[in-house]
């Protein structure tokens, strides 16, 4: 448990989302980041290798609403929903009003 081979303040975007069980693949995340859908601190984020810390406000745009979630953990791997919970605070907002469909 003491090996710090991952650094524990910072994860890739798609990593991190992959993690926190917001999407099923890793793939998918990148996508996702790739397309425009994912804000980091209201600012949109393009490429997937870009970094996110602890209380970093991820925005991420779904099929099914959006999702605000504050950044309160890194992990190596994914693990089950349970751990994923323990990444992300979910932000008052999220999946609420009639905005569902992705922004152009």
């Amino acid at each position: 448990m003491s090996g710090r081979q991952v650094p524990d303040d910072r994860q890739r975007i798609d990593r991190w989302l992959w993690n926190a069980r917001v999407v099923r693949t890793r793939t998918a995340a990148a996508g996702l980041v790739v397309a425009g859908h994912v804000r980091v601190n209201s600012v949109r984020v393009t490429a997937p290798g870009r970094v996110v810390k602890c209380g970093d406000v991820v925005t991420v745009t779904l099929h099914a609403g959006v999702r605000i979630l504050r950044v309160i953990g890194m992990t190596p791997r994914r693990g089950d929903a349970s751990a994923a919970s323990l990444l992300y605070e979910e932000m008052s907002g999220s999946n609420e009003g009639s905005r569902s469909a992705p922004a152009d």
